[in-house]
């Protein structure tokens, strides 16, 4: 206990409560499967952004078309359940791919490219004060004081491979057709909740090599973004 008492205090001491780091990027993510036969132009319109200043992308493989007769090499249950509460807090009534969640604050059709281009320059404009955050030395995720959301807010550890991906498809309604996907997530993690308090978490070992990382902090249940921090690996 005193141990963590001198860590968060150490803590509070880098970060002045109220402080604001400057704009943060904006954060795209994209609900997509190897199966889906509607998905390319999306998965193609994220390798585009990947590299574009002051936007964070990011692919999220889903299972529920694994069905179909090809099992997404890349799909992970947390990320459908990610997809489903985002779509609850919508409205909608059932996920689908692709779909694309800008900030955690508007959705739309990942094959769409012109609507969710909208949807990012609508987040950059938008007003927002995020807590300062940190990785620290002993890899931990500090966070610090802020307005928390309405509802509370939570803190998550997404990494992702970086690479180009090429799946080639043996089955199901790609069948013989190579899919591309970049910024590829591996390993996501709620590491706690966030009461407008300094704090530290312990995030989990990274599963494999050569991932970046990125810690999130966003209003609970699929809330907004709130705050991000990238750190490449």
């Amino acid at each position: 206990m005193r141990k963590a008492a001198l860590v968060l205090a150490m803590c509070a001491l880098w970060i002045a409560p109220g402080a604001a780091l400057a704009r943060r990027p904006v954060l795209v993510e994209l609900y997509t499967a190897q199966g889906c036969s509607s998905c390319a132009q999306a998965n193609q319109f994220i390798d585009r952004i990947a590299d574009r200043p002051g936007v964070v992308a990011l692919t999220f493989a889903v299972d529920y078309w694994d069905y179909l007769g090809w099992k997404d090499t890349f799909a992970q249950a947390a990320f459908t359940d990610r997809q489903r509460t985002y779509d609850d807090r919508f409205g909608l009534r059932d996920v689908y791919t692709p779909q694309v969640i800008v900030d955690g604050a508007a959705q739309a059709s990942g094959d769409k490219a012109a609507a969710v281009e909208t949807l990012i320059r609508e987040a950059r404009r938008r007003p927002g004060e995020a807590p300062q955050m940190k990785i620290m030395a002993n890899g931990r995720v500090a966070v610090g004081s802020g307005p928390r959301p309405r509802g509370g807010a939570e803190v998550w550890l997404v990494r992702y491979d970086p690479r180009e991906q090429q799946v080639a498809v043996r089955n199901g309604d790609n069948r013989g057709k190579t899919v591309l996907q970049r910024n590829v997530v591996r390993q996501l993690a709620r590491l706690g909740s966030w009461k407008g308090r300094p704090a530290v978490y312990r995030p989990p070992p990274a599963p494999e090599d050569d991932l970046e990382t990125l810690v999130l902090l966003q209003g609970a249940d699929g809330g907004k973004i709130v705050g991000l921090l990238r750190r490449p690996q």
